[in-house]
């Protein structure tokens, strides 16, 4: 048996056969797991060690059939930590109880009785959208704004342009491409968008078609009928079935294979989804908002994404800028957030050097937001005095992009290091460096896909 993959999980559930069950199973995944009988018991473990994934059932008291008190928790849970990935276990209600569940936050279900691959897979698949938005820097920490607030930060008069466009476009149905960097913000664009529309109080569920593998992309996004495949002993709802009624919220749009791309457009002009293996289409009644880091020439290129979906996504469409080209907004995000992580982590609120602020304030920021916000984050916990240098920040300087082999090693010479894994580690690190660790470029750079990147990072500790 391989190692582990990941390291912690939690099992919540009443049923002593189910926790043994899943404790042994789940045992091929994760270094460690605990299964618990109530959610009262879960809480502080899941507080003090951020568990990779939490299968959590859906009903507890005795005779319950409504999920009320899985729902319930499942909402306390991600209040706790907004960015946790929760497995919801089903027994009754099924598909009705996993559309609630998924449009409340959860990240996917299982039924009860399972198949024990099935359920490998859904938690591995969980677990890797945990590790994911770990390395990139997750969802906005900062919490859901109250009415009338935005997430989105800036003054400058390319935000007011952004700011102007979700204040229009929210409150029709039309649907909505955002475009931009990776870590510009895309994923709070989307947000507030559905913050301010007609369909606020129907929830908005997000789907990272960049954290799903492309063999479980049909199944995920379309749902299954029972016998549709070798493994699909019961039905399954999609995710888009699952948005019925409020905002899909399609992240990684990029990603989709060509071959569901068709799919996908049937559902947006027919409003209706058919499941894999089905024959009766199912009616849908969503909003779709889209995001990709593409850039525009490969976006509109058909070789790797249909012309006619993109323009049945981009009816209105928001450009996102980088970092470095609002430059006048780095003062405010920098208060906001040294503000916040202050709060977050207990400590005083610190202030900046003369240098410092110049530094943060010259530097092109590749990351952009995320990336400002991760070094003040860094920088708030690892500060030793009431005043940040420039060394408390751990800005990597933006290079220009070389080809592939340009971070190939030279020839070895006599008594060079010859050992694979120290050679794979350091081009890894390299790689990263070069690109202020933005995964997406990295990975391109080094031929591999994001998660093959993400498990070398967890090999070598990167």
């Amino acid at each position: 048996m391989s190692d582990p993959e990941f390291d912690f999980c939690v099992v919540i559930d009443d049923d002593d056969d189910i926790l043994m069950a899943s404790r042994l199973l789940l045992r091929r995944l994760f270094k460690d797991v605990e299964a618990v009988r109530s959610p009262e018991e879960a809480l502080p473990l899941i507080q003090a060690r951020a568990p990779d994934a939490v299968l959590l059932d859906a009903n507890f008291a005795r005779g319950a059939t409504d999920a009320a008190e899985g729902l319930a928790w499942l909402d306390k849970l991600l209040a706790v930590d907004p960015e946790m990935v929760v497995v919801m276990i089903t027994a009754h209600g099924g598909v009705q109880v996993a559309v609630a569940a998924m449009k409340r936050g959860a990240t996917d279900f299982v039924s009860k009785p399972w198949s024990n691959e099935k359920l490998l897979a859904t938690v591995r698949t969980a677990a890797s959208l945990r590790r994911s938005r770990r390395a990139v820097g997750g969802r906005a920490v900062t919490p859901v704004p109250a009415a009338g607030a935005s997430p989105l930060l800036g003054d400058s008069p390319v935000m007011a342009r952004v700011h102007s466009l979700i204040a229009r476009a929210a409150p029709t149905d039309a649907n909505v491409l955002v475009l931009g960097e990776n870590g510009t913000g895309k994923e709070l664009v989307a947000r507030e968008l559905h913050r301010q529309s007609l369909r606020a109080d129907q929830g908005m569920l997000t789907v990272d078609l960049g954290a799903i593998s492309e063999d479980l992309i049909d199944s995920e996004l379309f749902g299954h009928v029972k016998g549709a495949f070798t493994d699909a002993r019961t039905d399954r709802v999609g995710r888009i079935q699952a948005a019925d009624g409020g905002t899909l919220f399609l992240d990684e749009i990029g990603n989709l294979p060509l071959r569901l791309q068709p799919k996908l457009l049937t559902v947006l002009e027919q409003r209706q989804v058919t499941p894999v293996g089905a024959n009766k289409p199912v009616p849908v009644n969503i909003r779709v908002i889209a995001a990709t880091n593409l850039p525009p020439e490969k976006l509109r290129d058909e070789s790797h994404f249909r012309q006619d979906l993109l323009f049945r996504l981009n009816t209105v469409e928001i450009d996102l800028p980088p970092l470095r080209a609002r430059r006048e907004d780095v003062p405010q995000l920098i208060t906001h957030y040294l503000q916040h992580y202050a709060k977050r982590y207990g400590r005083p609120v610190p202030i900046l050097s003369p240098a410092a602020r110049i530094a943060l304030l010259e530097h092109d920021w590749p990351g952009n937001v995320r990336a400002l916000r991760h070094a003040l984050e860094r920088a708030v916990i690892l500060a030793r005095q009431e005043a940040l240098e420039p060394e408390d920040f751990a800005l990597v300087r933006a290079m220009p992009r070389l080809p592939a082999a340009a971070i190939t090693p030279p020839p070895p010479q006599q008594g060079d290091d010859l050992n694979l894994e120290r050679i794979e580690r350091r081009i890894v690190e390299e790689a990263l460096k070069k690109h202020g660790y933005n995964i997406s470029l990295a990975a391109a750079e080094l031929g591999l896909s994001r998660a093959a990147l993400y498990r070398r990072m967890e090999k070598h500790g990167l």
